[in-house]
């Protein structure tokens, strides 16, 4: 789920400005790379306590590409549709990452 958000963010950004090349279209597509990594990343650790500190990155990520997102709605750079879209898959992946986070934190605070 989070490769394919990334995967649309980047069609999106690509009819952004080309002003934008450097700022906002590297800032969104970076958020977006970083959700699914470090997902990835974590997933590869040691520990589930590790998984969790990876999670948070990735929580954080996550909210940093919505405000990005909302930026470039605000900028006209995105419609409502496709702001909705995004938006939609993002808060879906932000609720399992923090169901994940709180498995995990209940599993090594019963250990």
């Amino acid at each position: 789920m989070s490769m394919d958000l990334a995967e649309n963010v980047y069609k999106i950004t690509e009819t952004f400005p080309a002003n934008e090349k450097f700022g906002l279209i590297s800032q969104i597509n970076r958020s977006a790379v970083s959700v699914c990594s470090n997902i990835a990343a974590g997933a590869g650790g040691g520990s589930d306590k590790e998984f969790s500190n990876f999670l948070s990155i990735t929580l954080g990520s996550s909210f940093e590409l919505e405000t990005q997102l909302i930026l470039a709605k605000r900028l006209n750079y995105i419609d409502e549709e496709k702001f909705l879209i995004l938006s939609n898959s993002l808060g879906e992946i932000q609720k399992m990452i923090i169901g994940l986070k709180n498995k995990l934190k209940k599993e090594f605070s019963n250990v």
